[in-house]
Formats: structure tokens, C-alpha cells, sequence
């Protein structure tokens, strides 16, 4: 697949907003990124199937910089929960594991477009109903943050998302403030994306019909264009979540979210 110089602007345009929706949303950009890199690989005569897959991991991979980028920013304003980090990360890494080295080489790409698009819509109605938590309820211990971690990391390795669409309603939902859940967001991106891609590397060796410049179901070219535009952006993404109000915050975030959800199930019932 020869890099033509639209292909690069596309691919730089992507990765310029997926990073300032990362910093702003602590979403990783994978709800973006998914979809469009789909779109990308499909127009450029990779198998559907297959372009799902490697939209998947390319996107998880991107967000190993995206991550580290736009979760400095955060901590530079004191926003990260470093212990729930600290409670939910041992999860994430189990959970990503499983899901990236076993359930999804088994899976076919229809499949995980529909999940995709499942979960982005639940994720997005829940943001939007903005139902107030128990004042009492507070985020669960050690063992009900290794199973919520566990659980952020496989649904994260099906459809290549930062985990974000999981772990801020959840966070928000157990009284952690909105920008703190963002910024802890950000921060458990990183664990999410590192321990996919291990496994998409691995089960994608084996994978057939891959294009050239793939490592595993990982499309190097994309990643490393993606890579580089978004870290820049990253941080201005962080630097607007802290000066946009809460409610507008989650509007922007279930808005995004349920125009993708719309185009990853049609593209899985075409399939």
C-alpha cells in the first residue's frame, strides 16, 4: 500500500484530532480512530475482515503515545488519581490480554464491529441520561477494582479503545469528579494500550492477506503518522477539559460517541 501524499495528509489530519480529543475526553482517540481507519484501510483494497482488525490494533497502538502525552499535561494540574490507577491497572493488564491474544484472532471483523458499536452507544446513553451517583457510593475495593479493571482492559482489547468509554462513566458513576476521571483516564490508557498490543502483535503473525509494513495486525505506516500529529495535539486536549464545564464535557464526549457507534454497526451488518 504505497504512501501517497493523500493517504499522509488523511492520516495526519486523523491524528491531529484523535490526539486533542484524547487530552480533552481521556478517550485514547480509539473511538475516533476505529472507525475512520477502517474507512482508510477498506478504500485501499484490504478485506474488510481484515480492515477492522488492523483499525483495531493500529488505533490501541497509537494510543501508547497519545497516553503518555496528554496524561502529563493532566498531571501537571494535579488531576490523576494515581491510586486508582495504581487499583485498576493489574486488572486492565489481565483483561487486555485476554482479550487481544485469544477472543480477538477468534473473532471475525463483522463481529467485532458490532461490539464496537454496541458498547460506544451504551457508553454514549449512559453520559447523556447524566443520572446523579448514591452520595454515598465511592469506588470499590481491591478486589472490585481488579474486576472492573479487568473488565475496562477486555472490552478495550475488542474494539481498540483507551478504555476511556468504560472507565469515566464508571469512575463518574462511583462520585470520582468529572475532570478527575478524565485525567485518571488518560492515565490508564497507557497500561490498556501496552498489553494489547503485545497481543495483537502476537496473534496477528499467523494472520493472511496482511499489507505490506504490518507487524502483527498492527499497520506501522498509520501508527507511526498517527503517532506523531497526535502527541502534538494531546496536550491542548487536556488543557480544554480543565476550562470546559462539566456538563458540556459529557455532551461533547456522548455526542462523538454515538455518530461512531452509527457507522461501526452499519459496517458490521454489511459485513
Amino acid at each position: 500500500m504505497p504512501l501517497e501524499p493523500l493517504l499522509v495528509l488523511e492520516l495526519a489530519v486523523l491524528g491531529i484530532g484523535t490526539g486533542f480529543l484524547a487530552g480533552l475526553l481521556g478517550i485514547g482517540g480509539g473511538m475516533v480512530l476505529v472507525p475512520f481507519l477502517t474507512l482508510i484501510l477498506s478504500q485501499r483494497s484490504v478485506p474488510a475482515d481484515l480492515a477492522v482488525k488492523m483499525a483495531i490494533a493500529t488505533s490501541m497502538a497509537t494510543i501508547i503515545f497519545t497516553s503518555i502525552s496528554s496524561v502529563r499535561a493532566h498531571h501537571k494540574r494535579g488531576a490523576v488519581r494515581w491510586d486508582l490507577v495504581r487499583g485498576l491497572a493489574p486488572g486492565i493488564v489481565i483483561g487486555s490480554i485476554i482479550a487481544s491474544l485469544g477472543v480477538f484472532a477468534l473473532l471475525k471483523g463483522s463481529w467485532l464491529a458490532l461490539i464496537f458499536g454496541v458498547f460506544v452507544a451504551f457508553s454514549a446513553t449512559q453520559m447523556f441520561r447524566n443520572r446523579k451517583p448514591a452520595p454515598s457510593r465511592g469506588m470499590p475495593g481491591v478486589g472490585g477494582q481488579l474486576g472492573a479493571g479487568g473488565f475496562i482492559g477486555f472490552l478495550s482489547g475488542l474494539v481498540g479503545a483507551g478504555g476511556g468509554f468504560i472507565s469515566v462513566p464508571f469512575m463518574a458513576w462511583c462520585n470520582v469528579p468529572m475532570h478527575n476521571a478524565v485525567a485518571t483516564s488518560a492515565a490508564l490508557g497507557f497500561p490498556i494500550a501496552l498489553s494489547n498490543v503485545v497481543g495483537y502483535v502476537i496473534s496477528g503473525m499467523s494472520a493472511q492477506g496482511l499489507p505490506p509494513a504490518s507487524f502483527g495486525y498492527i499497520w506501522l505506516p498509520g501508527l507511526a503518522i498517527i503517532a506523531v500529529a497526535s502527541v502534538v495535539t494531546a496536550p491542548l486536549g487536556a488543557k480544554a477539559a480543565h476550562a470546559l464545564p462539566v456538563p458540556k464535557l459529557k455532551k461533547i464526549f456522548a455526542s462523538m460517541l454515538y455518530l461512531l457507534a452509527v457507522y461501526m454497526l452499519a459496517k458490521g451488518l454489511a459485513a
